[in-house]
């Protein structure tokens, strides 16, 4: 959701909203003279009444412009002339638009408003939508932005195209969108179309937009955004830790505390109310945080944080389990793994580094989450995770029990806080399996060795944070110290040569275990 409040907003012009969003006198124009072919009379006389009435040559406004300074492209419906739909000529100004920011390297913003595409055009102004999408995949290729503002109303072919495809993507509030429109679905089917279904709000509730934003808060976002995707990589020497022989994995790690305590009071210590976790962790640590939401394909589920980010200067997608979520409401299912799976698709498309936070006692054990696809769900995380180019971090917050920690487990680097764990079940399910009862749970912890501890003897875990000595009473401070590591991991991770990276993180699964 929109960290914006939400307010009624009138329908804006693209001038009007090119004077809330860009900087004043900024606005260059890409737009040539439209040139069409022999057309027929009636259609020439719509188009000449649209030209008066609105005063634009045509459905789409491209250009370049200052956005807090940064320099930006811009490509923009104009519901005024022929309630914004697109035809041949406004369908290949958007692909030229869209090819010289790409060839400018400059971040995109798209700004649709359309009724669809242009009856009047036919098949041909339709399969346009494919050229469009076409420049769209090339631009986002190159690693370059396309954030998405959809206005009131956005249908048909534009929604199926640019109006779908942004990295990033909110909604005008209150602002109708859907891909058939209502007055073709009431003249189809005799009735209208279900009230409420086709709104901004209701797309964010189903995961297919991040928020709802008013127009006068997105300028501060894409500022915001912007900051986070195209801030240059940090020049400053990385922390180096180089462990001792038999010491603790970091140099603040009060080694014979860590060892003293228990697996199993390890695990209490995880599961404590106040534990700090993800949000808290990007409140106190994180800088430009941009929260996102949904899978993007009409799934949205509580039990995930998915955020762009900043920590000590270093840009990253976030995707954190949120434990809170999950003990309110209810142990996470598929598609939360979907809606992760679109963080890794973002740090791909951006080259951006990924972080993952583990922080839960389970994924969910339920009829739905197996009709669902909960275990192909994780299988394909942890395929899009071993395979990702970008550098990645995995962060153990907390409890790490069974698949659904697994599923986020995959990094180049793993660091864990002091009293986080990972195990294929919770201790309580273990002791189910071998004993068939849930007395020997603390038995269990010890001997599958799932303490942090341990974890980094076996070399999953690369270091350790200490927390002093627990999370939940020092909840800021820890998130502070915790914050600091995953900068330094961060920038480390960011001066290693992709292709020595990679190989270097398929090689440490491959031979864990090894003797």
């Amino acid at each position: 959701m929109s960290v914006f409040p939400v307010s009624a907003s009138a329908r804006l012009s693209f001038a009007e909203l090119r004077d809330l969003v860009l900087d004043t006198g900024s606005w260059q124009s890409w737009d040539s003279p439209v040139e069409r072919g022999d057309i027929e009379a009636q259609y020439a006389e719509t188009l000449r009444r649209a030209r008066e009435s609105s005063r634009h040559d045509e459905s789409v406004v491209t250009g370049e412009a200052r956005l807090r300074g940064r320099r930006v492209a811009v490509i923009a419906g104009e519901v005024s002339f022929l309630a914004g739909s697109v035809g041949v000529a406004a369908a290949k100004r958007v692909m030229a638009a869209v090819e010289r920011a790409t060839a400018q390297r400059l971040p995109l913003l798209g700004a649709p408003v359309s009724g669809g595409t242009r009856m009047q055009e036919g098949t041909l102004a339709f399969v346009q939508m494919v050229g469009i999408a076409a420049a769209i995949a090339q631009h986002k290729a190159a690693g370059l932005p396309y954030l998405v503002y959809l206005r009131s109303p956005t249908f048909g072919g534009v929604l199926a195209s640019w109006g779908s495809l942004g990295h990033i993507t909110v909604g005008e509030p209150h602002a109708a969108i859907g891909f058939l429109g209502p007055r073709v679905y009431m003249a189809l089917h005799g009735e209208p179309f279900p009230a409420g279904v086709q709104t901004a709000e209701h797309m964010v509730r189903h995961g297919l937009l991040d928020g709802v934003v008013p127009p006068e808060h997105i300028a501060e976002l894409a500022d915001r955004t912007l900051r986070v995707l195209t801030a240059p990589r940090p020049q400053h020497p990385p922390h180096r830790f180089v462990p001792a022989e038999n010491g603790p994995p970091d140099d603040e790690v009060d080694g014979e505390a860590v060892e003293s305590k228990s697996a199993w009071n390890v695990v209490a210590s995880s599961r404590r109310s106040d534990r700090p976790g993800i949000r808290r962790l990007l409140r106190i640590s994180a800088t430009d945080v941009v929260p996102l939401s949904g899978s993007g394909i009409g799934e949205r589920e509580p039990g995930l944080v998915l955020a762009l980010a900043r920590f000590s200067g270093t840009s990253c997608v976030v995707l954190g389990q949120d434990r809170g979520a999950q003990h309110r409401i209810g142990p996470f299912g598929p598609a939360v793994l979907r809606e992760a799976r679109r963080g890794i698709r973002l740090s791909h498309d951006l080259g951006l580094p990924l972080v993952t936070a583990i922080d839960t006692p389970g994924a969910s054990l339920s009829a739905r989450a197996e009709e669902g696809g909960l275990a192909a769900e994780i299988a394909r995380c942890l395929h899009d995770l071993v395979t990702l180019r970008s550098p990645s971090l995995a962060v153990l917050l907390g409890p790490g029990a069974g698949g659904g920690a697994l599923a986020f487990l995959p990094a180049d680097r793993v660091i864990a806080a002091a009293n986080g764990w990972v195990a294929p079940l919770p201790p309580e399910g273990a002791s189910a399996i071998v004993h068939r009862d849930l007395d020997h749970a603390p038995t269990m912890a010890q001997e599958q060795g799932i303490r942090a501890i341990d974890l980094w003897r076996a070399g999953i875990v690369d270091r350790i944070v200490p927390e002093r000595p627990d999370a939940a009473d020092e909840p800021d401070d820890f998130c502070r110290r915790l914050g600091r590591a995953i900068g330094e991991e961060l920038t480390a991770l960011r001066r290693r040569p992709d292709d020595e990276r990679h190989e270097s993180r398929w090689r440490r699964y491959r031979e864990l275990g090894d003797a």
